[in-house]
């Protein structure tokens, strides 16, 4: 069930944080896992927000405007070696900002869990996450971020399915089902244990959205190109052969010939977007039609008002069931003509649309 309209912001996204992860996991060294746990005032992040640090210094992901990473990576070399986490805090709301010397007026306090992450702990959790990703399986994973307890460390981690990382004291009802409420809500939370001796961290994963272009003309390449750096799983369809061509979208997840019936070539429902732009009358007819029999909750149409309102009267008693989720012409009204601004255009309406946002300007 697509539930993208009012839903909180998650913020674990790990797909930025995969390629440098396979990397040095492949040459078997140890990284440290940043999560930011609690902020005050304006902050480029909110908790749950992941960084994933190299021993080298490299980093994949952001917890702020590229401000703080320089020194968290410092923190993060020490955790890499001894192996215990660390909490540390930036303070950035005074206006001289005398402690760090950045001097980024940023008027925000933030709260960083650093953990190790290498083979010794199985590379949890970004093994299960990965995997959780690839399957694109909706869970959570909870971390300790409190604790008076030796059994329950800073850091500890509290996997679902009773993972051997979890240390028995987190192997719970009650945190089975923390984790369980916060995969279905997609809402951070925490979770304190009745005697107040610790206190764990449960943040979900956020899936990457996806999307689906039916038609792999030469104007969908950009759209492609801005979905993947938004690490989205893009599929493109298309019912000429000689268009859908993997080589022509290399970030693509999945590039197919449509069969004479959409639905012969794949199964529409899991897609949370498509936007239709074979720029063929008879094909967009059928794609659309495709698309009324789902519940995909955003229908993009490429193409001028006149051009959709002969396909909706083509579509007879089908184009009722378009009505509130079709956006045509699709894309935000931003003016530009070329393919990459039409393209940007349409990301922008649909990442607008996955944040459940009304598309105006970023609040200064």
């Amino acid at each position: 069930m697509h539930d993208w309209h009012n839903r909180p912001c998650v913020e674990a996204h790990l797909v930025p944080l995969l390629p440098l992860f396979e990397r040095e996991r492949a040459a078997a060294s140890a990284l440290a896992l940043g999560i930011l746990v609690h902020t005050e005032g304006s902050t480029y992040r909110k908790p749950g927000a992941l960084i994933l640090i190299a021993a080298d210094g490299r980093y994949a992901g952001l917890l702020s405007g590229g401000c703080l990473e320089g020194d968290l990576a410092e923190h993060a070399r020490r955790v890499i070696d001894t192996g215990s986490a660390r909490l540390v805090r930036y303070d950035l709301r005074s206006a001289d900002d005398l402690l760090w010397g950045m001097g980024v007026g940023c008027e925000g306090a933030m709260q960083i869990l650093l953990v190790r992450v290498g083979p010794d702990g199985a590379w949890q959790p970004l093994s299960y996450l990965a995997t959780a990703v690839e399957s694109h399986t909706a869970t959570a994973f909870g971390v300790v971020i409190e604790s008076s307890r030796a059994d329950v460390p800073l850091g500890a981690l509290a996997l679902p399915a009773g993972a051997s990382v979890t240390p028995p004291a987190l192997r719970s009802a009650d945190v089975g089902t923390a984790l369980g409420a916060a995969s279905a809500s997609r809402a951070v939370n925490r979770l304190t244990a009745p005697a107040g001796d610790w206190t764990l961290l449960v943040v979900p994963l956020a899936l990457p959205a996806r999307i689906l272009l039916l038609g792999a003309g030469p104007d969908a390449a950009p759209i492609v190109d801005f979905a993947v750096r938004l690490g989205w799983r893009v599929t493109l369809l298309d019912h000429r052969p000689a268009y859908a061509l993997p080589d022509h979208f290399p970030g693509a997840a999945r590039v197919l010939p449509a069969a004479e019936r959409v639905t012969d070539t794949l199964d529409l429902e899991p897609f949370d977007a498509a936007v239709v732009m074979s720029h063929h009358l008879d094909s967009d007819l059928a794609y659309l039609r495709a698309l009324a029999r789902t519940r995909v909750p955003y229908v993009g149409l490429l193409g001028p008002k006149a051009r959709r309102e002969r396909l909706l009267e083509s579509l007879g008693s089908d184009a009722q069931a378009l009505h509130a989720r079709l956006h045509a012409p699709v894309g935000l009204a931003l003016g530009g003509r070329t393919p990459e601004s039409l393209a940007l255009a349409i990301v922008a309406q649909i990442e607008a649309f996955l944040n459940g946002a009304t598309a105006v300007s970023t609040p200064m």
